[in-house]
């Protein structure tokens, strides 16, 4: 974990309410896709946890895309590029690769895709077949598409509204066969993927945070083993971990 002063290379809408944030600065400590950063903003008490979208090395570039829900990320859409921001990097355990099998499958909805694309280019980078399975409200809403099919990636959208690709939710659009899943969304979405899944997978799950790195257990939840902290042990969990009521 490392805090730092980042400057903003660019901070720009993408799709109804959901904005890329590009900024410069320390990204040593970002190691595994599904880590997380944690923003200072001014004015603002908690700091805003954003999954790391990609992250370039050598040029010290970490990008997240994040949508407007509130005050806070409403203010942070109103950043623009070359002003600085204090961050928190390098937070949260990530994904586990080495479980992926050679057919991995992503699962993302909504503000859950982000953390996906790093995934999915760790993974293409190890020669893994992905499938990838996104899933948004409307048309309007539609992010990253393009971005996936780049890498090499097979890809099928779901539109609840049925405005884009396939009607209905990403539990309609799961492929026939995959040797693991991983997936980012919001619970409901997250609870049905446990559910429907056929294979051992991993979820990155999401809760208001305090500290962002363990100290106050704002953000802990029940799991088999006992409770966790979703900014530490967490936010990815095993499927065979997790613990929800029908």
């Amino acid at each position: 974990m490392k805090d730092g002063i980042y400057t903003i290379a660019e901070n720009s809408l993408i799709a109804a309410g959901v904005y890329k944030l590009r900024l410069v600065g320390d990204v040593s400590e970002i190691r595994k896709p599904g880590q997380f950063i944690n923003i200072r903003l001014p004015g603002f008490y908690l700091r805003r946890p954003l999954s790391v979208c990609d992250v370039d090395h050598g040029a010290g570039c970490v990008t997240v895309v994040y949508k407007v829900v509130g005050k806070g990320t409403q203010a942070l859409s109103q950043l623009g590029t070359g002003e600085t921001l204090q961050v928190l990097s390098g937070l949260g355990n990530g994904y586990d690769v080495s479980v992926a099998g050679d057919k991995p499958l992503l699962i993302g909805g909504g503000a859950g895709v982000p953390p996906l694309y790093f995934l999915a280019k760790t993974l293409k980078d190890m020669g893994k077949d992905v499938a990838v399975v996104l899933g948004f409200n409307t048309k309007d809403e539609v992010f990253l598409e393009k971005e996936f099919r780049a890498l090499g990636c097979r890809v099928t959208v779901t539109t609840v509204d049925g405005s884009y690709g396939v009607k209905g939710f990403v539990t309609d659009a799961l492929p026939a066969a995959y040797s693991c899943f991983y997936t980012c969304g919001p619970e409901p979405m997250l609870k049905a993927v446990w559910k429907t899944a056929q294979t051992g997978g991993q979820f990155s799950l999401e809760e208001r945070m305090g500290c962002g790195f363990g100290a106050c257990m704002g953000c802990s939840c029940r799991t088999k083993t006992g409770y966790k902290r979703i900014c530490k042990e967490g936010p990815v969990f095993n499927k065979e971990e997790i613990l929800w009521e029908d």
